[in-house]
């Protein structure tokens, strides 16, 4: 096969002719990219769903809105906690700060994005679901580590009950005392479910033009208005793709 330039840590920004209803104007941060396929959370589709309605303690600190996410359409039924902790935070490397990556994955193959038999219409998590830790240990799983207390930790984990992803982007051990984040955290979102691709399925809807492919900031994942998320980066585009910012909804209009 050949070789895939990882995409983790940018974003997929749905375009126009993406006819996907689960991700029409989806603004998709990749966790992990590579030959073997792709793993992502949905940024802007926010449920009436409080956070504290599901998973005690956590509504405090998640930003603004304070509901949970429908991070895709894979697992709807658990839950996953994605926050920023600067680089810094509890990692000890001998050379400084460290952004430390998942390392290899050992875990299952990815589910495909529509793998997921209740996905369709994108039905919201209902209040009093189980979301406990299933899908971040699924996904942490897949990316190559695990965020409990008992995983193994390098130097660019970061904080006990985090597992740095990229950058300053990691996965939180929602099973673990909120209080053991709460000085740590900048931001934290909560999703229910995650959009996952098989091997050179992305591939392919990028290459149908399903997708544009941009430079992420660290404020996407805890934007307070994600309703306007996916013309905000594409208006901020230093190309053509700012236009695109301006597609009506509809279409049938432009």
């Amino acid at each position: 096969m050949t070789e895939v330039s990882s995409l983790t840590g940018r974003l997929l920004v749905a375009t126009p002719v993406l006819s996907d209803p689960n991700f029409d104007r989806a603004v998709v941060l990749l966790l992990d990219h590579d030959e073997e396929g792709s793993l992502g959370v949905v940024l802007n589709r926010p449920t009436p769903v409080d956070v504290d309605d599901i998973l005690e303690g956590w509504g405090d600190l998640a930003g603004a809105p304070g509901v949970v996410f429908q991070g895709g359409p894979v697992s709807l039924d658990a839950a996953l906690g994605l926050a920023v902790v600067p680089t810094g935070n509890g990692d000890h490397g001998p050379d400084g700060p460290l952004t430390g990556a998942a390392g290899p994955r050992t875990g299952p193959e990815r589910p495909a994005r529509d793998g997921a038999p209740d996905a369709a219409g994108g039905a919201d998590p209902a209040p009093g679901a189980d979301l406990a830790g299933d899908a971040a240990a699924e996904a942490a799983d897949v990316l190559g580590g695990v965020t409990g207390p008992d995983a193994p930790r390098g130097p660019g984990d970061g904080p006990l009950g985090f597992r740095r992803v990229f950058g300053a982007i990691g996965l939180v051990d929602l099973d673990a005392p909120p209080e053991l984040l709460a000085a740590e955290l900048g931001s934290l979102r909560i999703f229910a479910g995650y959009a996952g691709w098989g091997a050179g399925q992305l591939e392919d809807e990028l290459a149908e033009g399903a997708w544009y492919v941009v430079e992420s900031e660290p404020g996407d994942v805890s934007s307070p208005a994600p309703e306007g998320l996916w013309r905000s980066v594409l208006r901020r585009q230093r190309s053509e793709l700012a236009m695109v910012a301006t597609y009506p909804d509809d279409a049938s209009l432009n």
